[in-house]
């Protein structure tokens, strides 16, 4: 386990104000990475992709650094913009 990790897990076990939004701000920050690395490897730039999307670049740059109360039916937008299909699962 790197010392990031080690880390993370003695802070949310010692501090119960970051356990409790570290969760749900790490899982938005992966939706937006998850963005940002598809539409690279589609080789499209966040104005290129923002076009597509009839948007403004600013608009993608928010939702792939803060994708916080980003909608299902923009996540669907962009998934298909970028030739993908959007999957939800809950575990």
């Amino acid at each position: 386990m790197s010392d990031l990790k080690k880390y993370i897990e003695n802070r949310k076990k010692t501090d119960a104000s970051f356990s409790e939004g570290f969760d749900e701000g790490y899982e938005q920050f992966k939706i937006g990475a998850t963005i940002r690395r598809i539409r690279e490897s589609a080789g499209l730039t966040q104005e290129e992709l923002a076009d597509k999307l009839n948007t403004k670049k600013t608009a993608v740059s928010r939702i792939e650094n803060h994708a916080e109360d980003i909608k299902i039916s923009t996540l669907e937008r962009v998934a298909s913009a970028l030739g993908k299909k959007l999957k939800i699962s809950i575990a």
